[in-house]
């Protein structure tokens, strides 16, 4: 009967967790759950401040583009340079930072030179292309019908990132993409401004055909850019992100410093900045604003590809684009009608869908890696560690 009664004892021993090991995982348990929740806000205020420079930086940059040429402005490559040659002021910031990013990031295996160099000049020549494209769209195309024709980057970055990136396109995202396409295309019927310069036919033509294809150009450049982070690169930090911004640009800027010259726009400047409506002040601060705000939504841009996806980042694009009529309104005095507050609404909507399939995807995430939560207290490894000491009883 004693022997009985210490069997008993000794199999309830083995199926009661030891209080000490059950309170050092519930104490893992706590700051593992403590320091996702952390880094999950830090990474999403990231994210916010990302959409704020792409929106900002785009919308800003379109307007003070139109400017240009509504008052005088006529060189398409200089309004090609001044997108790219911005990325100097980066610079201080930049190797400021460098010496802690650089310590604090050292895992992984480093890239070879040569592929390094060659992600940078592929896609400084694309990008060179992609703004040349943009500028003569802008230069022959109301800002409407611009808006327009750059919604469908959405559409051909879709198109890359499901054969590049692996994206998967869930019902979610295609009514994002839908809505925020449709807030675009609303504006193509809000003709109520008159463009200040007067287009021919073919020129109109050329403008669309030049912005279809710049789209599809930016719509590839932002998945190659995140093809390169997780294949080529294999690094994804600070350090890497500046260095995107920064060779790329340096690469796309030398692009489009020779394409000036070599059509000889060069010789017109001059003459440009003296009849120049608003005076020759007026066109440099046009060109160096431009430049700097450029740089704004570069830095939004890959950031928000490093953080996320390249079909979010041209997603929060998208959602910037009706915010130019907006501005047109307080800088112009344009009215204000009915379409483009649906524009906007529906681009709002489009918005809060991609971040809410953000927000699943990261909840998914964390369940195939096995986070606890509240919602489970015990932590998939307790159930090891109990059979190993029923094991060791028996």
């Amino acid at each position: 009967m004693m022997a009985d009664q210490e069997l008993q004892v000794i199999v309830q021993q083995g199926k009661e967790p030891n209080p000490t090991v059950q309170d050092e995982r519930n104490s893992v348990s706590s700051s593992q759950t403590e320091e996702s929740h952390s880094n999950n806000y830090k990474r999403w205020f990231r994210v916010t401040i990302y959409t704020f420079f792409v929106i900002s930086g785009q919308s800003v940059a379109t307007i003070l583009g139109r400017l240009y040429y509504d008052n005088g402005g006529n060189s398409k490559w200089l309004a090609t340079v001044v997108q790219l040659v911005g990325f100097p002021v980066l610079l201080p910031y930049y190797l400021l930072s460098l010496k802690t990013h650089a310590t604090t990031n050292r895992d992984g295996k480093r890239t070879s030179p040569r592929n390094r160099v060659l992600v940078y000049v592929v896609l400084g020549l694309l990008v060179g292309a992609d703004c040349y494209l943009y500028s003569i769209g802008l230069l022959y195309l109301p800002v409407s019908t611009y808006s327009l024709i750059c919604a469908s980057q959405l559409a051909f970055n879709a198109f890359f990132s499901f054969f590049l990136n692996s994206q998967k396109l869930t019902p979610i995202i295609l009514n994002s993409l839908f809505l925020l396409t449709i807030s675009s295309i609303l504006l193509a019927f809000n003709n109520e401004e008159s463009n200040a310069t007067k287009v021919t036919k073919g020129e109109y033509v050329k403008g669309f055909i030049c912005t279809v294809g710049a789209s599809a150009g930016y719509g590839l450049v932002l998945s190659l850019q995140q093809l390169a982070f997780l294949k080529v690169l294999r690094r994804q930090n600070f350090s890497e992100v500046m260095d995107m911004i920064i060779y790329v640009s340096l690469v796309a800027s030398c692009v489009s410093v020779v394409g000036l010259f070599a059509s000889s726009e060069w010789k017109t400047l001059s003459s440009e900045m003296e009849y120049y409506k608003p005076g020759k002040v007026s066109y440099v601060m046009n060109l160096v604003w431009t430049a700097i705000t450029w740089q704004v939504f570069s830095i939004g841009g890959t950031g928000l590809i490093f953080e996320l996806s390249s079909l979010f980042s041209n997603a929060i694009s998208v959602l910037g684009l009706p915010v130019v009529p907006i501005l047109a309104v307080i800088i112009f005095h344009d009215k204000m009608n009915g379409l483009k507050v649906i524009s906007m609404i529906l681009a709002i909507w489009g918005f809060t869908s991609y971040v809410y399939q953000q927000y699943l995807d990261d909840k998914n995430l964390k369940k195939s890696h096995g986070i606890p939560t509240t919602e489970s207290p015990d932590p998939p490894e307790a159930e090891g560690v109990v059979g190993n000491q029923n094991k060791l009883i028996s």
